[in-house]
């Protein structure tokens, strides 16, 4: 077992966590008991390292990485898998939230609809390839970032191919579908000891609320990130799984839909088959 592992360190990687509530979410979980080891997973790898550098100033946490990571592409996201298996046998807590909103329709590297690629097959794909490090561990969390700007999910026309592209639209549905393929993750895992729960951080004062609502005053970065790092790290929560939180509370999430979660779920799978 790699070194990580054998120290009795937990372990857990962020998505975009040089900024926004990525960062206020790392450095939480750099405070947690032990000093465990936190992954920056970032898009640029000089933000990420400015972060880190930072991150173990304020906290005094020596174990943190940076993982560099384009969450819009596949081919970026299986590089850093490759890296992170290089180090690492086993991963604790897996908090997806990196998140991006496009004024205009744009395509990733690989031809998809930018926002979708990013918010919806990041996670999908991300998840997918550590799902054997998480079930390694003891008992493993999925944490996926998900918002109360949920709707529009239209299943036959993710990426705004038939319908006029509306930025608000296409991050609400990128949201909605967070928190449906976390209650897939959820079903697929019923036996084993990972957990898989979605969360809303409210409307969070950062550039991408500005994007969405300007001039909308949001809360502190700080209390956005709360319920993840509870949920991440708080034995209050072990073995709960499939449910959405918000301010460490249950919510009632109507996006429940067996039907409907699995052809999501075969949606992602052809879109990263034609990547």
């Amino acid at each position: 077992m790699m070194a990580t592992q054998k120290s009795g360190r937990k372990l857990y990687l962020v998505t975009g966590a040089n900024a926004g509530i990525g960062y206020e979410i790392a450095r939480g979980l750099a405070r947690a008991e032990g000093q465990p080891g936190v992954i920056l997973a970032c898009r640029d790898a000089a933000k990420g390292d400015a972060a880190r550098k930072k991150l173990a100033a304020e906290t005094g946490n020596p174990h943190l990485e940076v993982l560099v990571m384009d969450l819009a592409s596949e081919a970026s996201i299986r590089k850093a898998v490759e890296e992170f298996s290089k180090k690492h046998s086993v991963l604790d807590v897996l908090v997806n939230n990196a998140g991006t909103s496009s004024p205009t329709r744009q395509e990733s590297v690989h031809g998809i609809e930018v926002t979708w690629a990013t918010n919806v097959m990041g996670y999908f794909l991300l998840t997918n390839l550590l799902l054997g490090a998480l079930q390694r561990g003891p008992a493993g969390r999925i944490v996926n970032v998900a918002s109360e700007m949920a709707y529009g999910l239209e299943l036959e026309d993710v990426e705004f191919k038939k319908r006029t592209y509306n930025p608000s639209t296409a991050y609400a549905q990128s949201k909605q579908a967070n928190r449906m393929l976390t209650w897939a993750y959820a079903r697929r895992l019923e036996g084993s000891a990972v957990t898989a729960n979605a969360m809303s951080p409210g409307a969070v004062d950062t550039p991408l609320l500005h994007a969405l609502a300007p001039g909308m005053k949001g809360r502190s970065r700080e209390k956005g990130a709360e319920t993840v790092i509870w949920l991440a790290t708080s034995p209050e929560v072990e073995g709960l799984t499939n449910r959405l939180w918000f301010d460490k509370a249950e919510r009632v999430c109507k996006f429940h839909n067996l039907e409907q979660e699995e052809r999501l779920w075969k949606v992602c799978e052809e879109l990263a088959g034609k990547a």
